[in-house]
């Protein structure tokens, strides 16, 4: 099947990236085996982090792509490859897997959403940045030790405080 991707030299996206198995905490618990391999394709195939969360089954992510590349497919196929590497075998694989000689980890595709304007950037930066508060992994969004919010709160771009609670501060189907 040919899945057809939007690719915008110097883009800026929107991803959600998910774990064969939803239910379990792999990303959390080798948090620092995924932020091995993200560094090192961005070594080698350069991107900027706009804004990042890791949750103990999927992340969300929003990069921007230098100009003149548009390959965010590359780069994920290395970062999950590179984070599946460090993690020992034992997981759950299906047959059809198995035959291809694959590991279980990851889901084979992930999401993406290309970043239309500012509205749109701070809507799926909000997004990332909410979605613990979302799931009840954290009463705000800054108690989420996986986010890219501290560096956000750090620079001065947003409050501490920011989404304390979901009904709060951010509206269901936003983003």
């Amino acid at each position: 099947m040919d899945y057809r991707r939007t690719r915008q030299e110097g883009g800026t996206y929107f991803f959600t990236v998910n774990l064969a198995e939803r239910s379990g905490t792999l990303l959390v618990d080798r948090i620092g085996d995924l932020r091995a391999a993200v560094s090192v394709v961005k070594q080698r195939h350069p991107f900027d982090i706009v804004a990042w969360v890791g949750l103990p089954g999927h992340l969300h992510a929003v990069w921007t792509l230098p100009e003149g590349d548009g390959d965010c497919v590359t780069r994920w196929m290395l970062i999950k490859a590179g984070f599946s590497r460090a993690i020992p075998k034992g997981e759950r694989i299906r047959a059809t897997r198995r035959r291809k000689g694959e590991r279980g980890i990851w889901q084979r595709r992930f999401w993406e959403h290309l970043i239309t304007d500012e509205d749109d950037l701070r809507r799926h930066v909000d997004y990332v940045h909410i979605n613990p508060v979302k799931h009840g992994y954290a009463a705000r969004a800054a108690d989420w030790p996986f986010s890219s919010i501290h560096r956000c709160i750090g620079r001065g771009e947003m409050p501490e405080d920011w989404a304390g609670a979901p009904e709060d501060d951010f509206r269901a189907g936003e983003g």
